[in-house]
């Protein structure tokens, strides 16, 4: 295997739509809006190099592919926990928006679901986790909670600042 494949990534086995398998080079992962998780690879496929005289002659080329997690399968003795990850499996469940306070107010910030339509509202947007989230709403001159999404009724904490 050459050096480049050692140092791209971990592989895993891959099931494509028709059924087939291919190993792959497991470059990321990430959450779409959706919730659901996907796998970015690459995979090394047929190519055909063309010398400046002409001649050709077949190569490899890794080749980027999205592969949803379902059809992803670890292979024993590869090491996955080096991999990008965006999206909630870094625990980013929460959204913090920093509010310009109205009048002589002072700023606050108001905590969302990732999902609320109104976390774009603010000037400083931040992902959270669930600990951080309820330790920004804990202090309650800081923090408010989104009257739309409602995060206080999945973080157990009723009767928050709105």
């Amino acid at each position: 295997m050459s050096e480049w494949r050692d140092r791209a990534g971990p592989w895993a086995r891959a099931r494509m739509p028709d059924g087939q398998e291919l190993d792959v080079i497991v470059t990321g992962r990430s959450r779409t809006p959706d919730g659901h998780w996907w796998y970015e690879c690459e995979a090394i496929l047929p190519s055909r190099y063309e010398h400046p005289d002409g001649r050709a002659e077949p190569k490899s080329a890794p080749t980027a592919i999205s592969v949803a997690a379902e059809n992803i399968t670890p292979i024993p003795g590869e090491r996955y926990d080096a991999v990008p990850t965006v999206g909630a499996v870094a625990g980013r469940q929460w959204v913090a928006v920093r509010m310009r306070g109205i009048g002589e107010s002072e700023p606050w910030w108001c905590v969302h679901r990732r999902d609320c339509w109104q976390a774009r509202d603010g000037w400083l947007t931040r992902r959270i986790t669930t600990r951080e989230a309820v330790e920004l709403l804990a202090r309650t001159e800081e923090a408010r909670v989104c009257d739309v999404c409602r995060p206080d009724r999945v973080l157990g904490r009723p009767g928050l600042r709105r």
